[in-house]
């Protein structure tokens, strides 16, 4: 089939970096059985929407999107609708996309990804197909993937999550916990450096979790400083670390490996003891602390970044004054914030004491303004500093300015030429605002 003719597909993912890199590797069997991706979904044949179900926004955008895409299943009929992801392992959702949007020709969940071009030659023999497993059957291996990017990959180490907190329905959707084998993510990155990336972003619910289902066991750590000795590969990044989980070994992997940057993201949810027990988080506030200041103290110039939740149930003001305290205490570089929403089949759904919105509003403005000073004197602590940074292309709101990141993860902008694309150059840093740094190249 030849480009010209080739009908177009079109992916919207909502969620997080392990949804985005599984519309990676879905982009690349819809090419590999014969699609083409198309820039605006009017122009689609095959309209997929890759969902989340992490908290509930997501969720609403995706059955917003559907309304439109019915005004274009109308018009063409010969349009196929896909929806996949975390969202449709709930059987709630699955029913109510089954019987409300009869439109939507094939869902599929997260643990039969790789069956998509079976499941997609039944829908154009004309059958509706939903086909969810509710546990991983096989992992599987080789997966064409289209990566957004030609620098910089991400690369699964994990699977699912065994931490069941509360509030979370990942263990659900995602599975327990399953580490892919050492040498299949060894020889993915080869193969990826090969091709030209110079970055990896290592995935997992619980990058900190890996091995140990392994035989023999080995740990994250171990991984760490095998792909640290692949020649050409420039920097290792990883997401998301268990503060529960977090060793003194992997604590030295940030400090000794020279391709590992300096940073961290390290989820904290909450700042109270008595919340995070209710959480079932596995660790005191004090502990979290202690955990901070070893790492800091290890490596000096680490950025850390967290998440946190807002209005759990039960949380009173002395409960967020207490996460307060931690936020002006470790003084993260950047902080992703989020109003608690219940999520069916979570044990948190069902707790009583559930806050109100307008106190989880007032809290969550409150966080945040006090985030954004931090993430600002954080900024600004740059001022005149001369950064190594690697250059990722044109900005996306000015392409006469090339945007790049530090080891640290920080977005730096700067006016420079194309040839630097792809290139580690020296910036000194002359202007900080709360989100971005802007510099001048001194170094090719």
């Amino acid at each position: 089939m030849n480009k010209t003719s080739a009908p177009g597909f079109f992916i919207t993912t909502l969620g997080c970096q392990m949804n985005e890199h599984d519309s990676e590797k879905i982009a690349g069997l819809l090419e590999a059985a014969g699609y083409v991706e198309v820039s605006e979904m009017a122009g689609a044949k095959f309209i997929l929407f890759n969902t989340c179900c992490v908290r509930e926004n997501p969720e609403n955008k995706l059955y917003g999107r559907l309304g439109e895409v019915k005004r274009l299943k109308e018009a063409d009929p010969g349009i196929i609708v896909a929806v996949c992801g975390c969202m449709v392992q709930q059987s709630v959702e699955r029913d109510k996309l089954e019987q409300a949007y009869p439109y939507v020709d094939l869902i599929f969940g997260t643990h039969n990804l790789h069956r998509l071009p079976e499941l997609l030659l039944k829908v154009e023999a004309g059958e509706r197909v939903i086909e969810v497993w509710d546990e991983a059957r096989e992992e599987a291996e080789g997966v064409p993937t289209k990566r957004a990017d030609n620098l910089k990959a991400w690369v699964n180490i994990t699977y699912g999550c065994d931490n069941f907190c509360s509030y979370c329905i990942v263990p659900y959707v995602r599975g327990r916990c399953r580490s892919r084998q050492l040498d299949q993510v060894l020889t993915e990155i080869n193969d990826l450096v090969n091709q030209g990336f110079r970055e990896v972003t290592l995935l997992g619910q619980n990058v900190n979790a890996f091995g140990k289902d392994l035989t023999p066991p080995v740990d994250f750590a171990d991984l760490l400083a095998e792909v640290n000795k692949i020649p050409d590969l420039w920097r290792i990044r990883f997401t998301t670390s268990h503060p529960r989980d977090v060793n003194d070994k992997m604590i030295a992997s940030l400090a000794e490996l020279d391709k590992v940057c300096e940073h961290l993201h390290l989820p904290l949810q909450s700042g109270s003891t008595e919340i995070l027990r209710r959480m079932n988080r596995g660790y005191s506030s004090d502990d979290y602390l202690r955990l901070v200041e070893k790492i800091k103290t290890a490596v000096p110039d680490i950025s850390l970044t967290t998440d946190i939740i807002v209005g759990f149930p039960g949380e009173t003001d002395e409960d967020f004054a207490e996460t307060m305290r931690v936020v002006n205490e470790v003084k993260y570089d950047s902080a992703f914030t989020f109003v608690y929403s219940p999520r069916v089949g979570t044990p948190a759904a069902k707790m009583q004491n559930q806050v109100s919105e307008e106190v989880k509003k007032e809290r969550i403005m409150h966080l945040v303004e006090v985030q954004k000073e931090i993430s600002t004197k954080a900024n600004q602590d740059y001022l005149g500093r001369i950064v190594e940074v690697l250059v990722e292309g044109p900005s996306k709101t000015d392409s006469k300015v090339l945007a790049s990141r530090t080891r640290t993860n920080k977005l730096v902008h700067f006016p420079g030429s194309a040839d630097l694309i792809g290139k580690l150059v020296e910036v000194k840093i002359i202007e900080a605002t709360p989100w971005t740094l802007h510099g001048e190249v001194l170094t090719r």
